[in-house]
């Protein structure tokens, strides 16, 4: 897929943020949507506000384009 959430996931690691903390204690987003992110799929506008108002951050800090990555 051309979008990496590779920044994202990042970012989870650098602040110790967990699969459980996103999606059962802090109830961000569902658990779908975090393996939808993992595996590198199509997520929604209004997911991306979610977490970079948690994040507070923008979403270039945690997408990015790569046309290569097909």
């Amino acid at each position: 897929m051309p979008i990496s959430y590779r920044k994202l996931l990042e970012m989870f690691k650098e602040k110790g943020i967990s699969s459980y903390t996103i999606t059962k204690k802090d109830k961000i987003i569902g658990q779908a949507t975090l393996k939808t992110i993992y595996e590198g799929g199509h997520i929604n506008t209004k997911t991306i506000e979610v977490l970079c108002e948690y994040l507070n951050c923008q979403p270039g800090d945690i997408l990015e384009y790569d046309p290569d990555n097909k």
